[in-house]
């Protein structure tokens, strides 16, 4: 068995739901770990070490970039955010499945560095219907709505680079797949 099956790469378009999908999985199979991020912003009131993030300054994220310690990595509003390799590999080594939950291009870095990691797409019903739960959000502004929806066409298209591909009209339907895809691969 593929050690590398054990990690299992969630995307799929702003308003796809991962999240959420995401989130039932593992309150349905608690024993599936979601892979804990490294950051260089401060820590929030409320937040711990290793829990929410592994907090760092930017020097040390930088160091770790440049080391290859980091897999894939965003920088956003001027902090970066990004996977530590020994968090992943700590874990699919011990048989633990592990989700990341991140973007395309992230996704596109893991599937070269992890061959056999199973890659799952999370697609809207429809983009009337990824459209309709963007605005419900009530958070965006009509340019930034516009922007999420031009940036999911581009994520569609790129959705048959994934393992597999689900659909989310429903989180706990949705969910199951997840699983059922998870656990084919692992056993396969």
């Amino acid at each position: 068995m593929n050690k590398d099956r054990y990690l299992v790469v969630v995307s799929g378009p702003s308003g796809s739901g991962k999240d959420t999908v995401v989130s039932r999985l593992r309150q349905l199979h608690p024993e599936i770990e979601i892979s804990v991020s490294a950051t260089s912003r401060a820590m929030r009131p409320g937040e711990a070490e290793g829990v929410n993030y592994y907090y760092m300054t930017r020097d040390q994220f930088e160091a770790k970039l440049a080391a290859g310690e980091i897999l894939e990595h965003t920088c956003y509003c001027g902090n970066y955010y990004g996977t530590p390799k020994s968090e992943v590999d700590r874990r699919i080594g011990q048989g633990v499945t592990v989700v990341l939950v991140i973007e395309v291009e992230g996704a596109g870095n893991i599937r070269r560095l992890y061959p056999e990691a199973t890659t799952i797409f999370v697609a809207p019903p429809s983009l009337e219907e990824l459209e309709h739960r963007l605005r419900g959000r009530g958070t965006e502004s009509e340019e930034a709505i516009q922007g999420r929806l031009a940036r999911a066409r581009e994520e569609l298209a790129l959705a048959d680079q994934y393992t597999a591909t689900v659909v989310n009209r429903e989180v706990d339907d949705c969910a199951r797949q997840l699983y059922e895809i998870i656990r084919a691969r692992q056993e396969g």
